[in-house]
This record gives C-alpha cells, structure tokens and sequence, in this order.
C-alpha cells in the first residue's frame, strides 16, 4: 500500500535509509520498546505493517501499541493488517473480477465514474485452475503381458513413448494399444476432431465458447494494479514461489517486508521463504483488493522446535506428513506457526514451502519459516541480482527479521512450544479418506485390510470377509485383466503444492528411469498423469533425462495447473468403471497432491492416498496398495527377475547431485506467451457482457442497490433448507468438478441447447452465478439429515416433496419464506471457496446455525451478510429436540454488538439462544449493508 509521506504520519521519527539514502524504511526497533526483540517474527511483520500504514482510520497508534503488546494481547485484540499484495487464482479470481465488473455497472447507474473502481493493492490473478485432464497415455507403448491389476506386474520390457507434451483437454486414450485411440470421451475442447488431441492449449484457451480467457486479459487492461499471469506458465502456488515472491517489496522509495493474502488456502507455501502469508475468501481478497486491510484477532504464535537429523531415506512429504501430524495432534487451529531451533537449518528452501504448504491441513493459519542464509541461498539461485540480494539482506538484519537458528539468544518468547525430532520420521502414506490418517508404508498392506473389515468411517468399508478376495475379470484394449480390492486405477504425480520441492520430484523421474531399465512398466488402464507445478519442474525433468521415463511409464505431462485434485481426472474406461460396480470393489487412487477426500478424484472410487511421488510411482508400477514393499516385489521381468522398490530407489547422494546440477538459475527466466498477448479484448472501462455466455454472467449482489443502508430485518418463520450434522466441508458446499447430468446445473446448461459434452466443469463456469448457484451443496457425499442418505437432495418441508437443494431453495423464495441452515460442530471447514458464501446467499439462506463454523468460513457468511449463529456450549439441534421442520424466527435489535446473544422462537414453541458471531464491529457493518461487495460499492456512492 501507499506509505504516508506527510509530516503528520505519527511513526517519522521511525524512517531510516539504506543505499545511501536512496531507500527509506520504517524501524520498529527506534520505538525503543524491549518486547520488540521477544517478539516471534511474524508479528514483527504485522507490526511493521501497522507501523508504515498508519492512518488513524483504517490503522491507529493503538494497534501498534496491540501488537508491541501482543504477549497480554494474543487472542484478545483484533488487529489490522494491511499486506503488501493480493494473489488470485483463476477459480476465485475469475468471480472476484466478475465481482469488480458488475460493481462499475452498478456505480455507474448511480453516476458514479466507473473507471474509480479498481484494487489499490497490487493484484496478481493465475491461470491455473482451468486445466482439465481428458487425455491419458497418449504415447505408443509396448502392451504388457495380460495380468490381474491387483498384484505385482508381468513386465515385459521398456516401452517407447512419443515426445512428451502438454495435452489439456480432448479425450480418452487407450493407452494401451500401438497407436490406437478411442474416441473422445469428455470432450471439452470444441476444436478437437474426435479422438483426436488439441493442437495446443492456447488454442482452446482463446477460442469464443472460453470467454473466460477474455475477460482475463480485459482486467489486465481495465483495472489499474492487475497483472494476469497466462495459462501454462504453472500452479498459482509455484508461480508465487517462482515469480511472485520477493522478500522484500520497493515502492514509492520505501523497502518493506513482502506479504500476501491469496484467494487459495495453500497461499501458506509462500510461508517457506519467510512471506508472511495465507489463504482468505474471494470476498475478503476483494476488500484488500480495494484498500481495506484484513482483521484478525492477534494470534498465538505456536514456536515449533525441530531437533535432530533427518533420515536419508525420508523425503519431504514424509517430513510433512510427520510434522504435520504431530501439529494436528497438538491443537493449533488458528494460531501462527513459527518454526525454529537447530533442526530448521536442516531444511532447503523447498523442503519449508513443502511444509508450510499443508498449513490447511492441521489448521494453522501460517506456518512461518524466518529468512537466513538458506533463504538468502535460494534467491541465487533465482534472477535476484546480487546487489538486490545485499539489500534485502540488510533490511531484514536491520530490523530483526533475519534469523541464525543454531543461536538459541535469537530464540523469540513463544505462547508455546511444540519440539519434533526429525531422526525419528520415517516415510508414510496419507489416507484413504483424510490427510491427517498417516500410515507407514510398511505397514500399509495390513492397514489397507484392516480398512475393509472396520464399519463405514473415517477409515472402514466394511467389505464382508466372503466378499474381500472378489476379483473381477474385464477387458481393456483387447486385453484381460482382473481387479481386487486395493487395486489402483488413478495415479497422479503432482509437483505444485506438497511436492513442489525438486529433490522429490527428482527421486520419482530417477526411480523411474530405474525402473524401465530394469523392464518395469504400468497397466494401462491405470489412469496416470504427471501435472507439474509450473514449467520448472518440466524444465529440470527434461535436462535431467528422466522425463522421457516418466513418459514410458504413463506420466505424461499433462499441462500447467489444478487437475487430479480438483476431480478435473479424465473418466476412467468403462470397462474399469463397470468391474468396480460389479465387484462392489474398494478401488484406489494414489496421488502426490493434497486433497484426497472420498469421491473428489472420481466417485467410483473410494479410496485415496497422498503419497510422494517416488510413491506414487512404485504404486502404480505395483498396480495395488496391498503390497509389502520389503518383502514383495514391484513386478517380474521378461526374464523372470523379481524386482523389489529398494533396487530402483535412488541414493539421496545421487538425488542430491542431479539437483545441484539441473536446478540452476536459468530456469527462473520470465516465459512468454505469444497467443495469450495477442486475444483481442474490449478496450472499455465497463465489461461488455456477453448474454449468450453461459461461462461468465453479470451477477445479481448490486441489484436495488441503494446509496443508504437499509434497517435489520429479522428472520421470521424461516424454513430449514439442509439439516446438516458435524463436520461439512466446503467441499459439500461449494460447486467442483464436473458436472453431474442429472443435476440441477445441468439443467440449466441443457436450457442453453448445451450437450453433456459441453458442460465442462464448474470451476470452469465459476463466473456464472446461475451455474454456481445450481452447484450449490450438490456434492453427492453431502448428508442431510432430511434425506438420511448422501446426496445433492432435501426436504420441501410444505409439500413433503424431495428435491434438489437448488429447486427447493426456488420454490421457497418463489413463496416469499426465509431460509436457515441447521449444522453441527466445525461448519465450512476446508478450502476457502468464496461460492460457500456466495452459493447459500443466493440460495435464500439468511442464517446458518452450528455447534461451531470454521473461523475463515465464518468470515465468508459475514461478508455475505449471512448471520454465523452459534449454539450455546453443550447445546445442539437434538439436546434442544430439532427435528429441522420447525419454523424459526430470530428477531434483530435495532442496534448489534459483537457476540451478542439473540432469542431463537420455534413455531412448535421451544425457544433457544443462539451468540451472533460477530466479532468486530466491522463485522456488524458488513452485515448490515447486506455484505461486503454491497458496502464497498456503497463507498463509492
């Protein structure tokens, strides 16, 4: 943000020079205060912040003195943070710019010049997200021996492949024959001819049916302060890490610590290179976006302690998994981590993004790494000059945000300490259902047993003994093979969030160049794809010749962003599909992202493991997780020679010294995109909407917008429209994947004269309100307690019909009737999705009451002007005996303040008390205007 440069800003005594007095900063350390040098160094960079960007309005001399304070203060003050930029990736960018584009049409009406609605901070929007994956295998292969999928592989020998190239969208290749495609079986790209891959992704990309890719560069053009990086450059994580992250910022003739908040939970990775920075809501994003900072209560700060040496054989993703488990366990949710003590010096600069990337998954909000000589080591190996490395360095040495962690003097006072011993993490899987379900791979044959026999859980599927040894034969390309439990038909090797770091991904290409050699190959009906996180990876791949390796296994890159994660999977063969049903089989996905949740890569399959990709790898090559690495083999040669994991695992030396070697400063060059620079776009201050576009559409948040704030209106007789129990994630909440054909959104898609093979996924139409809101709570694993099974289905309460959610949330507001949601204990946890706020609003849903709500998804509702109400401790829907079919009202004072509890009337005569979770006043305002987006245009007006 813009510094003040008045003589009335209160902080000038603070400035300081650097480069002869070219560069001016602000030093906390002249406030002359002691607890300074106690604090942990995160806090250091919030106070930083409010120090440079006091205004007196939006940040006051009391918040600096809030965080100088923060040992008393910690979680009882909020505090203002204002950061240096603002990341978007395109599934929460696209409706945030959407967003910005109805907000000029909607001042304009008023009058207002358009043209001043624009973010004020530095706004950087990825092309990521909209990959899909509709083509697999697409190299010619030597077919393998017939054999049973859910053992160890016949191999007959290495195989050839075609060169290897990005293939994003098209349809689904056999594999398995020489040369012979099938027919494209969900085709998306309207230029590609039947079995037949595009000829490039831009092609797709800038073709008029993805007019997406044309709003993308309007914004570039229309708003000040947006710079969209194009398709194929990589995942918006990595391309933050690559590109985006600088330390430290230089603007305006000031140097600051750089910061960031992005529209991605995973925004923590950045964390790694001592960022300070984490994932928030499109709607919270589009207020930094224009010029208000975030509001967080002054957190705890968990200082974890890493001792000890890391085993030779543990790879990163084994060091996250351990660590993350151990920060899981310990309670941390919402507090800061910082992470330091002998141990951290240990790690490369890739190893603490790894770690500080699954922050979302033992919910932390930061998972912090301060700068030292490993950070300043990692930026020379990037397009940093050396005179800018000198700067950088002496800023942070200049106002304490440069760490010697072998100094223990350094240590800050933390509110607690967590100590992990690194020698004893040894390497693991994750699943099948949940990160946080660790299992070693050794021990991961039994544990995969012990699964079937457990009752439906978190872990079980309760596969009757008679029925756990059912294999079943099919054919695929003209070949017999045979599927079992444990069986392994989707493989994904992913390098852009957890397994970003090098050394890994190198384990993996250089396993699998041993493993051809020594005649291994994968089944070809293994669904297998290699989605790096950006062109780096692809770039050091190739120079180390092991993608060609990768190729002849089945992992062929596939393209630049979000794929197997999302569900953007190609569907698997029918065959494969219809051996799973009839077998009633338990079969897997194993997958080196970090979202792996029951039904999200396909809902035929069932069970899913993140693992590293050397892995990921070895499973597929297995061709079942029901092995035992250190006693059976992977597969059998030609020649009859077992061949076990450890004889294809490659010495940490070897990985080590092709790392040196490949990963060098050449491939942080700026890449260029000549299709993306030459879509011609309108050059106008407001969005000439397309109303035909059935991908981007001008929503409905401003309509009747009114220059003066409207009155609390109170809920009265309000409709339950889910009755929802514990643990809903915004995965049941908010639209992904594709889209069903039976579902509300299809509906609508069909009304438009689109075919099933046009309707692409909903993160693709993430800029049409219609198609999101249709999308809304249809997760086929949501459980409504109404229904009393999964399903995207409820209760019309009035007629007793059972319909969508979307079509009983119609008729409800058709007939003028308030909608609630009843829920249980931690609502919204998960990803944060702007559409698990914006999605229930324009349901008609104006209150949501729960045993308790995932704090950013709580802010979500808020900025919606949905109320967050949250039963009193002990109480829930049955200790009040709620059957859902009440009718509620919950009547509004004239005047709210924070945590105020309201009166909750039933029409069956019960009465209960519900605390408003409101925890600001800012919180109250937002909520009066009807919502953020609502205030802020009223700002203009």
């Amino acid at each position: 943000m813009n510094v003040c440069l008045s003589t009335e800003h209160p902080y000038n005594h603070l400035i300081e020079t650097l480069n002869d007095g070219r560069i001016k900063y602000f030093n906390p350390q002249k406030l002359n205060d002691q607890r300074y040098d106690k604090l942990p160094l995160s806090i250091r960079v919030l106070l930083e912040a409010a120090v440079r960007n006091c205004d007196g309005f939006y940040t006051k001399e009391e918040d600096v003195q809030n965080l100088l304070d923060w040992q008393q203060q910690q979680c009882k003050t909020e505090v203002p943070f204002t950061p240096a930029r603002v990341l978007l990736q395109d599934f929460t960018g696209i409706p945030a710019m959407v967003d910005l584009a109805a907000m000029r049409d909607a001042v304009a009406k008023h009058g207002v010049d358009p043209s001043l609605v624009n973010p004020k901070c530095p706004t950087d929007l990825i092309v990521d997200h909209s990959l899909q994956i509709d083509y697999s295998k697409c190299a010619i292969q030597n077919t393998p021996n017939p054999g049973g999928g859910d053992g160890p592989s016949q191999n007959q020998g290495p195989s050839r492949s075609a060169p290897s190239r990005p293939l994003p969208r098209g349809g689904s290749h056999c594999g398995g024959q020489r040369g012979t495609c099938s027919k494209a079986a969900a085709c998306s790209d309207p230029l590609a001819s039947p079995g037949q891959p595009p000829a490039s992704v831009q092609q797709i990309e800038n073709t008029p049916l993805l007019c997406p890719f044309h709003l993308k560069p309007w914004c570039s053009k229309a708003f000040k302060n947006v710079n969209v990086v194009p398709p194929d450059v990589g995942a918006v994580h990595q391309v933050n890490l690559e590109y985006l992250s600088r330390v430290v910022q230089v603007r305006g003739g000031f140097i600051y610590p750089d910061s960031v908040v992005g529209t991605d939970s995973h925004t923590t990775m950045i964390n790694g290179l001592g960022i300070l920075g984490w994932g928030v809501g499109g709607i919270e994003s589009e207020a930094v976006m224009l010029g208000q900072p975030v509001s967080l209560t002054l957190p705890q700060v968990v200082g974890c302690k890493l001792v000890g040496s890391i085993n030779p054989l543990t790879t990163s993703i084994d060091i996250v998994l351990g660590i993350t488990k151990h920060l899981r366990q310990a309670g941390i949710a919402g507090k800061f981590v910082e992470f330091f003590g002998p141990g951290v010096s240990q790690l490369s600069a890739p190893d603490r993004t790894t770690i500080a990337n699954m922050c979302p998954e033992y919910n932390a909000t930061v998972s912090f790494f301060p700068v030292d000589q490993v950070t300043i080591k990692h930026f020379k190996k990037t397009n940093f000059t050396q005179e800018k490395l000198e700067l950088l360095e002496s800023y942070m040495r200049a106002v304490k945000l440069f760490r010697c962690f072998d100094d223990p003097s350094e240590d800050p006072q933390y509110s607690e300490v967590i100590e992990i011993n690194l020698s004893s993490i040894v390497p693991y899987v994750s699943g099948p259902k949940r990160p946080q379900d660790r299992v070693a791979v050794c021990s991961m044959k039994e544990d995969f047993q012990s699964c079937l026999d457990e009752k439906v859980g978190f872990k079980g599927f309760h596969i009757s003994k008679e029925k756990q040894e059912t294999r079943v034969p099919f054919l695929h390309c003209g070949r017999e093979y045979q599927l079992a439990h444990g069986s392994v038909v989707i493989a994904a090797v992913i390098s852009c969030t957890n397994n970003c770091n090098p050394a890994v991904m190198l384990t993996a290409g250089l396993m699998a160049k041993k493993a051809v050699e020594a005649g291994l190959v994968v089944k070809p009906y293994i669904r297998t794809s290699l989605a790096p996180g950006s062109g780096m990876v692809t770039h050091y791949l190739s120079t180390s010749g092991v993608l060609p390796y990768f190729s002849q296994l089945g992992f062929e890159v596939i393209g630049y962003g979000c794929a197997t994660c999302i569900g953007n999977t190609a569907p698997l063969p029918e065959a494969v599909v219809d051996a799973i049903k009839q077998g009633d089989l338990v079969a897997c996905g194993v997958l080196s992202g970090n979202r792996h949740f029951e039904g999200r890569l396909c809902d035929c399959v069932r069970a899913n493991y993140l693992a590293s990709p050397p892995l990921v790898v070895a499973y597929a090559i297995a061709g079942t997780v029901g092995i035992n690495f250190e006693k059976e083999p992977l597969g059998v040669t030609s020649e009859g020679k077992e061949v076990y994991l450890r004889d294809i695992w490659p010495s940490r030396e070897e990985v080590q010294q092709t790392e040196e070697d490949m990963v060098i400063s050449s491939i942080f060059k700026d890449k260029g995109n000549t299709f993306w620079n030459n879509i011609d776009c309108p050059e106008s201050i407001l969005f000439p909407w397309d109303h035909k576009s059935t991908y981007i559409r001008s929503p409905c948040f401003f309509s009747k917008l009114s220059k003066e704030v409207p009155p609390p209106q109170s809920i009265e007789n309000a409709h339950a429209l889910l009755f929802l129990g514990d643990k809903v994630t915004t995965d049941h909440i908010s639209p992904a994947g594709s889209i069903a054909r039976v579902s509300a959104a299809a509906k609508y898609l069909q009304s438009k004269r689109l075919t099933p093979r046009e309707f692409n996924s909903y993160g693709a139409r993430r800029g049409n309100d219609a198609v999101m809101t249709r999308g809304t709570f249809a997760s086929i694993k949501l459980q409504n307690r109404f229904i009393g099974k999964s399903g995207p289905k409820t209760l019309h309460i009035p007629s007793g019909q059972t319909l969508d959610v979307f079509e009983a949330a119609e008729r409800y507001q058709r007939d003028g009737i308030h909608l609630i949601i009843l829920a249980g204990k931690d609502y919204g946890s998960g990803n944060s999705r702007d559409w698990v706020a914006k999605g229930p609003y324009l349901l008609g849903v104006r209150a949501v009451i729960a045993e308790s709500f995932e704090k950013l998804h709580k802010n979500q509702l808020v900025g919606m002007g949905i109320m967050p109400l949250e039963f009193l401790p002990g109480q829930n829907a049955d200790s009040l005996e709620l059957n859902g079919k009440e009718r509620f009202t919950i009547t509004l004072p004239e005047s709210l303040s924070p945590r105020q509890q309201l009166n909750v009337n039933t029409s069956q005569g019960k009465s209960f008390i519900v605390t408003a979770l409101f925890d600001t006043e800012m919180d109250i305002i937002l909520f009066q205007h009807g919502g953020l987006l609502r205030y802020v245009a009223r700002t203009f007006l």
